[in-house]
């Protein structure tokens, strides 16, 4: 078995995100300017107008954040930010939210108010970003996530508690969530501390933490110990208390999984063996049941899968590949139940390291490390990639977050 190719290269800061509140203009600003780039030349007069076919409505653009190593050569500096068009998927850049160290992942809160952002060093961080409406922003402060290596996070459905799973450490986090959006200090700390690491693993790595669609459990993929922890998590304390684990095989290093919109199953991608498996979830107890590993399709010894993403409506399951560079494509059959592997293409840049589909699944972007760029997808009515438009540079693109 080969040994697990740590993916989160780049020097590591050993200090929390800075917290220092800041503001600047950036998502109205953007937004205004490329609006005004699609609505095009204004026409000269009534006259003129009138000889001539209304002009066409100007396309509807939305923000979208992008995540960066800010310690890593050639990284970038905080948060990116761009707009999108939601037709074509052409990507207008805009400014650079600072204050936030190595922001290697990024979540936002159900209100749309607040962007969460982890902090990938060697002490752990949370950093909590106000969004406001009249387009500034300003950074609400950072908490220690209590372990190294802070490498995903999400917000529970309720809005209230926000999530962190610490790689380096094998350690899962719960922090509360204010009415403003700031983060209090962490309630919980929980270290995975058994099974044993599999297979060329020397502790466990917590890669994901998320909580099931009807936030009654939080799941937590560890891919040191091959196994996803399902707890329950007491929405007065904010502690977490186990319930169920899922023993996927030895060796498989379960990464990431993304629920059907269902609830009834999860699709978890397994690093270390190259492999997609279908989970059976059971909203009651949490219990999370594996099926066999499934082909990812890149006939690659060296193909290491990064984040399954799911449509809206549930069809389609779509796969990042690092290695061969590839986007795999399945088919949802049985009401989530099993998945049809439709075919691979390339994802036009080099290790996609995390997906994310635009809020109508009709475009899908990748966050492709190595290549610092970012790639856009149209998404046909028979779940179809093809790529809309020249691959955008991004610095070191890990994260890639579209607003709706």
């Amino acid at each position: 078995m080969k040994p697990s190719p740590h993916p989160h290269s780049g020097p590591e800061h050993s200090a929390a995100a800075s917290g220092l509140p800041g503001r600047r203009g950036f998502l109205g600003g953007l937004l205004a300017a490329a609006a005004l780039a699609a609505a095009g030349p204004a026409l000269a007069t009534p006259a003129r107008a009138a000889a001539r076919p209304a002009a066409p409505a100007p396309r509807a653009t939305r923000p979208l954040l992008l995540g960066t190593y800010t310690s890593e050569a050639g990284g970038g500096t905080g948060i990116g930010t761009a707009a999108y068009d939601t037709v074509t998927g052409a990507i207008t850049p805009g400014p650079v939210i600072t204050g936030v160290d190595n922001p290697s992942y990024l979540a936002l809160h159900p209100s749309g108010s607040t962007v969460y952002a982890v902090a990938e060093q060697d002490a752990g961080a949370v950093t909590a970003v106000r969004l406001a409406p009249d387009g500034t922003y300003e950074v609400l402060g950072s908490r220690p996530t209590g372990g190294a290596g802070a490498t995903h996070l999400s917000v529970h459905p309720s809005g209230r508690w926000l999530l962190s799973a610490n790689y380096g450490s094998g350690s899962v986090a719960v922090h509360p969530i204010a009415a403003d959006g700031s983060l209090g200090e962490r309630t919980d700390l929980v270290t995975h501390s058994s099974p044993p690491p599999g297979p060329g693993q020397g502790g466990p790595h917590a890669h994901q933490i998320v909580a099931s669609p009807d936030g009654g459990h939080v799941l937590a993929a560890d891919l040191g110990t091959d196994t996803v922890y399902t707890y329950t998590l007491d929405e007065s304390a904010g502690t977490l208390t186990e319930v169920s684990r899922a023993a996927l095989a030895p060796g498989s290093g379960p990464r990431h999984l993304a629920f059907h919109p269902g609830g009834r199953f999860a699709y978890l991608a397994c690093e270390l063996d190259n492999t997609l498996v279908v989970c059976a979830y059971d909203p009651a107890t949490g219990a999370l049941t594996t099926g066999p590993g499934q082909s990812t399709g890149t006939g690659s010894a060296t193909g290491y899968p990064s984040q399954p993403v799911v449509t809206g409506d549930g069809a389609y399951v779509y796969l990042a590949n690092r290695g061969p560079n590839s986007l795999t494509r399945y088919a949802v059959e049985d009401d989530g139940a099993a998945l049809r592997l439709l075919g691979t293409v390339p994802v036009g840049g080099d290790w996609p390291r995390q997906l994310a589909l635009s809020p109508d699944s009709s475009l899908l972007f990748a966050a492709n490390q190595r290549s610092s760029t970012v790639t856009v997808f149209g998404i046909g009515p028979d779940g179809c990639l093809t790529a809309a438009g020249d691959p955008f540079p991004a610095p070191v693109a890990v994260c890639v977050l579209p607003l709706p």
